[in-house]
């Protein structure tokens, strides 16, 4: 939880630029990036206090073209990794609509708030009810994170989908998962951190900047005769885990994405696993699943 919010919070942006749509603070631009963006004065505006998208771009759509083109340009150049074609949108708060839309790889960058599902598959043993968990493994080709343990199904956040139609999606492009079943899934909350990623810092596939990512929860208990088939070619594996076997891979090592540790320990403390009897610091713990901006 500690590591999911390293560097963050209002002392990880005092070295950053604020990122400005109109009145909107759209995001935190570190001082590097930001000279970058000086040539492209028909897209940005560049000053030492912040960056401003060009007030003479007034709607939506011609905000998202004058910067795509600028970003596209930035890419060709090596500047900008990770590139996944995916428009992300730059809003105050999951419930507005975007003033921009923008390139999922340059979210970081821009430190724009972004959002994602993540859903903990699980199953019933039968005759004691014991829970057991699928876990999915990267694959070593992934940008991000590579070979690390994942859930059984997760995903950014499209900004012309719910996260729930999200959910029916990403369940069968990612764990063959049919609608009839995906639906069965339940939000239960979500969980939020803040990231400085700093050169170097591999786990989020060669980008820097500020990670602002709030995470939708979802649980899916699934038959105990699913076996779960990959459709995009990002795992490697699917693993059926109990619960035990995952908490302990979350508590004592560092086999999982980064973010999926706060879920993960969000779903050890909603089914009762994880309590204050057997966690020193329960309550610090669980104020920390949510120490990023959830809104």
């Amino acid at each position: 939880v500690a590591t999911c919010n390293k560097n963050g919070g209002p002392s990880g942006r005092a070295n950053l630029l604020p990122f400005r749509v109109g009145d909107l603070v759209g995001g935190y631009i570190g001082r590097d990036f930001a000279r970058k963006l000086e040539p492209f004065d028909d897209a940005f505006v560049v000053s030492a206090t912040d960056v401003r998208v060009s007030s003479g771009l007034r709607t939506v759509g011609e905000r998202t073209k004058a910067v795509g083109r600028a970003l596209e340009q930035l890419r060709d150049r090596g500047e900008i990794s990770g590139w996944r074609d995916e428009l992300y949108p730059v809003k105050a708060s999951f419930g507005e609509d975007p003033c921009l839309l923008i390139e999922r790889a340059a979210a970081p960058y821009f430190g724009l708030k972004a959002y994602g599902v993540h859903i903990c598959a699980y199953v019933r043993e039968e005759g004691s009810g014991k829970e057991k968990m699928w876990v999915a493994r990267r694959s070593r080709t992934k940008q991000t994170s590579p070979g690390k343990l994942d859930h059984l199904v997760a995903g950014g956040q499209p900004y012309d989908l719910t996260p729930f139609a999200n959910v029916v999606k990403e369940c069968q492009e990612e764990a063959g998962i049919p609608e009839e079943l995906a639906a069965r899934a339940k939000a239960v909350g979500a969980v939020s951190y803040e990231y400085l990623v700093e050169e170097g810092d591999a786990a989020w596939g060669g980008a820097t900047g500020l990670k602002r990512d709030v995470l939708f929860c979802y649980d899916l208990e699934l038959p105990a005769d699913f076996t779960p088939v990959n459709n995009d070619g990002e795992v490697e594996e699917f693993m059926l885990w109990p619960v035990s076997r995952v908490a302990e891979a979350v508590l004592t090592t560092d086999e999982f994405k980064m973010n999926c540790n706060l879920v993960l320990i969000d779903f050890l403390v909603r089914h009762g696993h994880i309590t204050p009897e057997n966690c020193e610091g329960y309550l610090s713990l669980v104020a920390g699943l949510r120490a990023g901006e959830c809104s």
